[in-house]
């Protein structure tokens, strides 16, 4: 047997050589090393140009990591009818989404509208001289920033975005001397990240060098520490809003043991305990992003940037809560989600990644602003399948029946045996002990 490569050994420009070789130094590591180098060049895509292109989206790259490319249908948002494309793992949130939009398919759908699309980016600095005369020239300053980016911002500008504006923030009650330069943005279809960050650096620069020159400072006061330039991702202001409502009599067909108006009782009880505790809060909020990022990804989105963003917005009033609300108003079941999502259709992933393109095109080429609501409804709809599950018959029953599946190819199941796994666990619980019984009996047979 070769002889492994020792795993304490620091290994010098690894990032400068050949996918090839990098694969030889991981396969090196493994008890079989050509079956492991065999395992990741089977997942190389097979067009060499298109492997090009997802090599050079990461750094270091030796394979391509496979998740499920699903699709949710009847997803009547705002009168619309769209398939949605799924990039998750786990197949019941697939059902999940598909089974709630089939429901509010017949209730007349989900509503959507976005409230606003404001970014925001921050130069943090620290400057020891007299605030009343920054104040002073702030405007003059915020012509020197608007004309420092003019060969940045002029194509966004021609799109519809741009930089908004600008505002000086005192943080010296939290630390030493320090300010920050609070700049909003527009960035129209682009998710704009690249385009925030090219900004908030030339504005850094052009502070130092307003502080050094003006006039009106002296002495000390011509020093500032730009301690960083950063977009944050952060979006209470790129907001976008979703709700579903049905009579309350409508709701009768969901559950054979409770009437319509009892369920939408029920509910909003299990809503409201999102609101106050935050253990369930946290399990009820990941609900809406196993929808909200399944969509993200699939179009090539940030969806760590989308989760940051949300989870802070739950934080919003100092206790961490429901993203989701649910209500009876004047006979009607109304449940809404609001939700901050910085999303783009052009530029980074959406437009190089082959799928996200198509997941574009399966979207009708949507706007930002389209697309946000489209992500929202398809949040909200996970989350009221989840609530669903909880209030009625529970969730591992069709959580675990969609498991079936992976507990089977765990046993390495036949292809006979999963067509009598899935008869037998239509009418028997589905447990990882359950399914290791039958697969058992069936070859002890």
């Amino acid at each position: 047997m070769p002889r492994r490569r020792k795993r304490d050994i620091l290994i010098k420009g690894f990032s400068k050589l050949l996918k090839e070789d990098k694969l030889k130094i991981v396969a090196d590591l493994m008890d079989k090393q050509v079956e492991s180098m065999d395992l990741m060049m089977s997942f190389w895509h097979s067009d060499h140009k298109v492997q090009k292109i997802f090599d050079e989206f990461s750094e270091n790259t030796i394979s391509n990591f496979y998740i499920p490319y699903g699709v949710a249908p009847n997803f009547i948002i705002n009168g619309e009818n769209h398939l949605v494309p799924l990039v998750i793992e786990e197949s019941s949130v697939v059902a999940a989404a598909s089974s709630s939009a089939k429901f509010w398919s017949q209730c007349g759908g989900f509503k959507a509208e976005v409230t606003d699309v404001v970014k925001i980016g921050q130069v943090h600095f620290t400057w020891s001289g007299d605030k009343k005369k920054l104040e002073s020239v702030f405007d003059e300053l915020k012509r020197r920033f608007r004309e420092s980016t003019k060969h940045i911002t002029a194509n966004m500008e021609k799109r519809g975005g741009g930089v908004l504006d600008f505002e000086l923030l005192d943080k010296r009650d939290e630390m030493d001397d320090y300010y920050q330069i609070m700049v909003s943005f527009d960035t129209a279809d682009s998710m704009g990240a690249n385009f925030i960050n090219s900004c908030l650096e030339e504005y850094a620069v052009e502070l130092k060098a307003f502080f050094n020159s003006h006039e009106i400072f002296e002495g000390e006061e011509k020093n500032c520490l730009i301690i960083m330039s950063i977009l944050s991702n952060y979006t209470p202001s790129c907001l976008v809003k979703t709700w579903v409502e049905c009579d309350v009599k409508k709701l009768d067909s969901i559950d054979d043991t409770l009437s319509g108006e009892e369920f939408a009782e029920k509910f909003i009880l299990a809503v409201n305990i999102a609101e106050m505790d935050v253990y369930r809060a946290t399990t009820h909020n990941k609900g809406i992003f196993n929808g909200i990022d399944a969509v993200a990804i699939a179009t090539g989105n940030d969806f760590r940037a989308i989760e940051a963003a949300g989870h802070t917005y739950a934080s919003k009033n100092g206790r961490y809560s429901s993203l989701s609300k649910a209500e009876i108003k004047n006979g009607k079941f109304i449940f809404s989600l609001e939700v901050p999502l910085a999303m783009g259709t052009v530029g980074g992933l959406t437009n190089l990644h082959p799928l996200a393109r198509y997941s574009m095109e399966m979207l009708g080429n949507p706007s930002a602003k389209k697309l946000m609501m489209i992500t929202a409804a398809v949040g909200l709809a996970n989350n009221f399948a989840a609530i669903r599950s909880l209030v009625t018959k529970g969730i591992q029953i069709g959580h675990m029946k969609m498991h079936l599946l992976n507990i089977l190819n765990h046993f390495e199941a036949t292809k006979a045996e999963k067509e009598k796994a899935v008869e037998y666990f239509m009418s028997h619980k589905v447990s990882f002990a359950n399914v290791s019984e039958f697969i058992t009996k069936q070859r002890q047979k």
